[in-house]
């Protein structure tokens, strides 16, 4: 496989408008899957935000075209969804591309002052807009601005309809190679294994059918009433029509093996412990907050504030596919491959995943709780029953009536909830040593979202929050990383 040659090496790729590619005939002017129909209802017209901070200064001259030429090779880069006159459905049409309407370059001094709140700005007011319909709905802005973390950025704003965050993770990294051997593709935690969500080794047929039937009891009344507590966390009617703030915090995976290691779990059980400590302390200081300002002024540090029997629930995406392994030609001779092995689209299903929300006296009873919630979620039926369900729904009832039930039940939860394996090795993006990926959302019916991304010994908590909800979301991402020394103290002693 040819590797990616240093930037003084690469040459312009000539981007040809309008590419045709054999695999082409496999999605011209063929309607949208269900799931992708679902993201252009009201309340569920949700745009993915992918940035990778870069290491050296971007040469837009030579990375554009390079850019557009990778991401073309995929016919819903070139195609516009387009309503049928006859049926109503949304069709893939192909059309030519401009890529000067789809590479945004804006002028910036590479070294102002305050780079990291201009580029926090910048992605808030991203979250403002929408693509019109009269072109593919995805751009790319490519910022050669210094921050504290890198030299420059590429923000990838990709419409959810085009595909979900793993298979958009994969093509981004399929053009991407390991820095310590630039012949090589990166390898992501599990690639080339099956899918576990549903591992239920030993757990028996009973037990899984018994969590499943509770599971879609659940579903069922959370699509028509059972909404969550309404804290300080939860957002109006209405929210996926503000603009959201993107910040984030980059915390040792050492520290999340450490305590793995000790409770004998998995790192996702961690995060999710975590998550849940953190909520319920910026929980507990809200409230805490509210008491003092209604004239209460006994605010001890570490006293319980929270109302008993919160009803906190995430959304929490689970990807379906049966790997995670990063499919990758980077030769026009190699698209027919590409094509059949890494089909692009939302193969997701969900879960509504409830957050034990409290003051708890061992900071260890976070991921013990965590554990045994989704251990039960993983030995269901629940994420495949909702990712068929909205499928099966649309068919027999239509797209409308299956947008207010998805709206009704993401608004009835508190916030979103999803992970994306990175790299375990540094990389380097089209001769651009990556420094770090962060990846989130805008446009869902929640005040927040939690997007958890891995990437060689780091891993990043990225919240995408509604400012009028959450107007401290540093605060939040406070909160988690003392969780987790909190977390990790208890279980490795100083």
């Amino acid at each position: 496989m040819d590797s990616f040659p240093s930037l003084r090496t690469l040459k312009k790729v000539e981007v040809r408008q309008n590419l045709r590619f054999p695999e082409r005939n496999d999605e011209d002017e063929q309607p949208l899957s269900p799931v992708a129909r679902l993201f252009h209802q009201p309340g569920s017209n949700v745009y993915i935000v992918a940035i990778m901070g870069s290491k050296i200064k971007l040469q837009p001259d030579v990375i554009k075209p390079i850019l557009i030429h990778a991401l073309l090779k995929h016919p819903r880069f070139s195609s516009l969804q387009v309503k049928d006159k006859h049926s109503g459905e949304l069709k893939w049409i192909p059309t030519k591309v401009d890529i000067e309407n789809h590479v945004i370059v804006p002028e910036l001094d590479p070294n102002m002052d305050g780079a990291d709140e201009f580029v926090e700005d910048y992605l808030s007011n991203l979250s403002k807009t929408n693509i019109p319909n009269s072109k593919p709905l995805w751009d790319i802005h490519l910022l050669n601005v210094k921050t504290s973390e890198a030299e420059a950025l590429i923000i990838y704003r990709i419409h959810h309809s085009i595909g979900d965050g793993m298979s958009l993770m994969a093509l981004i990294l399929a053009h991407s190679r390991q820095v310590s051997d630039p012949s090589v593709l990166p390898t992501l935690p599990g690639m080339n294994k099956k899918s576990n969500h549903l591992n239920c080794t030993g757990l028996g047929f009973v037990y899984i059918l018994w969590n499943s039937l509770v599971a879609i009891f659940v579903f069922v009344l959370t699509a028509f009433f059972l909404k969550d507590t309404q804290t300080p966390l939860k957002g109006p009617a209405g929210v996926e029509l503000k603009p959201r703030r993107f910040v984030r915090r980059t915390l040792n995976l050492q520290d999340f093996k450490s305590v793995k290691s000790a409770l004998h779990c998995t790192i996702n059980d961690v995060v999710l412990g975590v998550t849940q400590a953190g909520l319920s302390r910026y929980l507990n200081r809200r409230y805490g907050e509210l008491q003092k300002y209604n004239g209460v002024t006994d605010q001890e540090k570490e006293k319980n504030y929270l109302p008993k029997n919160i009803r906190l629930r995430a959304t929490f995406f689970f990807n379906l596919r049966a790997s995670t392994k990063i499919n990758v030609l980077v030769t026009d001779e190699g698209i027919e491959e590409q094509a059949r092995m890494a089909r692009f689209g939302n193969k997701i299903g969900y879960v509504i995943l409830p957050f034990n929300i409290g003051i708890q006296a061992d900071p260890l009873d976070y991921i013990r709780q965590a554990k045994a919630v989704i251990d039960r979620k993983k030995a269901s039926l629940e994420p495949l029953f909702t990712y068929l369900f909205l499928k099966y729904f649309i068919k027999f009832f239509g797209i409308k009536a299956a947008g207010v039930i998805c709206h009704n039940i993401f608004f009835n939860t508190t916030l979103w909830f999803s992970n994306v394996p990175g790299p375990q090795e540094e990389v380097s993006l089209y001769g651009h040593q990556m420094a770090f990926p962060a990846c989130s959302c805008y446009g869902q019916p929640n005040a927040l979202m939690i997007h958890v991304i891995s990437y060689t010994d780091k891993i990043t908590f990225v919240l995408s929050t509604d400012e009028d909800t959450i107007p401290d979301p540093y605060s939040l991402c406070d909160d988690l990383e003392e969780s987790l020394k909190l977390i990790k103290a208890a279980v490795v002693p100083s």
